[in-house]
């Protein structure tokens, strides 16, 4: 396959994923709908949380699928369980069993589709440029959780929660099309089982268990920015939190369009630790803050910090068990960052209870500096695939 074609391809499969997440993003006002049958907080937490609980638990699985199969017959094969499942929305008339099956069956699809999606688009990328592919996919999900809780919003206004779920479908056709649009790449490296256990022969437990909680406690940090930000804005005083969302997304798109490729140039651990120290040191000053302009530009920082960490950790993750096993390796990543999110909100919920939230930013950012310390010290230095 020519450059040139791959290229295009490449785009396209960032449509697919575009597309994917509008349909996953529109959900966010899932929570509207359910207030109809007057559930409990408890039953709309499990409704909502079993979604990201069945993605968390399949992803590992079929990352293992996914690298002998191939990620575009997965990524299909994903879409098209969603598009069964999607319809049977419109039968829900109460918050009970039909919603949760339904929401879990949604998580299986989604968490499988999510992996194989970024796989196939990595493949169409240049081998040398992998945490740039990486970071552009994540700006294609980017731009999708910005536009669908807009364009969810305005369907419910004119259409109802019916229209949601009719266009949460068209874009799962949608995506599909572009899936059957993009050519396969030959797969010319195969998974191999055996090169886990090599690991496990050639790297302490210790280190190799430093490198999987790194995902996990970058999860967690930043689920006390995403999680936490607006009370304390409102706790602080500003009027409007949502000008840092839109700075802190203007910031992560920029940092992997402009300078995505820095870990592809000079090293994953390399521009791992500045941008960790970069989001510690913003935690740092978040807790210190006063001023609005410095809440807006902790926002940017914040986003800088994340579009520079993700492709340097994802795409080590990637080195460290081997390109044959790259969707294994996203999977697990991935797993261990909502693992990360949904259990360390709790935990800094605890600590804002017990001593405001600008302690909590402290504890936040002092984790993630430890961390991020220990992984860079202990973790092994790979060379770059080229």
């Amino acid at each position: 396959m020519d450059d040139t074609y791959k290229k295009r391809d490449f785009g396209i499969g960032l449509l697919a994923l575009f597309f994917a997440f509008l349909s996953h993003t529109l959900f966010y006002l899932f929570p509207l709908f359910l207030e109809a049958f007057q559930p409990s907080k408890t039953r709309v937490g499990l409704i909502m949380g079993v979604y990201s609980l069945t993605a968390i638990a399949v992803r590992p699985f079929f990352g293992r699928i996914i690298d002998e199969w191939g990620p575009r017959r997965i990524t299909f094969y994903s879409l098209v369980s969603m598009l069964f499942v999607v319809p049977w929305f419109h039968m829900v008339e109460s918050a009970g069993f039909l919603v949760i099956l339904l929401r879990a069956l949604m998580g299986l699809g989604w968490g499988t589709c999510m992996v194989a999606i970024m796989a196939m688009c990595s493949d169409l990328a240049p081998r040398n440029r992998l945490a740039h592919s990486l970071g552009l996919i994540g700006v294609s999900a980017i731009v999708a959780s910005a536009v669908g809780p807009m364009l969810a919003e305005e369907i419910v206004r004119h259409l109802g929660f019916g229209g949601i779920f009719n266009m949460s479908l068209l874009f799962v056709v949608a995506a599909m099309v572009c899936v059957l649009a993009v050519k396969e790449v030959p797969r010319t490296e195969r998974p191999d089982r055996a090169s886990k256990l090599l690991l496990l022969r050639k790297f302490p437990l210790a280190v190799i268990g430093i490198i999987m909680i790194m995902p996990f406690i970058h999860g967690a940090v930043r689920g006390s920015v995403l999680n936490f930000i607006a009370l304390f804005g409102k706790d602080a005083g500003f009027d409007r939190v949502a000008p840092f969302f839109i700075a802190f997304s203007a910031a992560a798109v920029l940092a992997r369009v402009g300078i995505g490729d820095l870990a592809d140039r000079y090293g994953r651990k390399i521009v791992f630790f500045p941008s960790a120290l970069i989001i510690s040191l913003n935690l740092f000053w978040i807790a210190g803050m006063e001023s609005y302009t410095s809440f807006i530009l902790s926002g940017f920082i914040a986003g800088l910090g994340q579009g520079l960490i993700f492709p340097a950790l994802s795409a080590y993750l990637i080195d460290f068990f081997g390109r044959e096993n790259k969707s294994f390796s996203l999977a697990l990543y991935m797993s261990l960052f909502d693992a990360g999110l949904g259990l360390g909100s709790p935990l800094f919920g605890w600590i804002s209870d017990l001593s405001g939230y600008r302690s909590m930013y402290l504890v936040a950012g002092m984790l993630l500096l430890v961390f991020a310390v220990v992984f860079t010290i202990k973790s092994p230095p790979l060379a770059l695939k080229k």
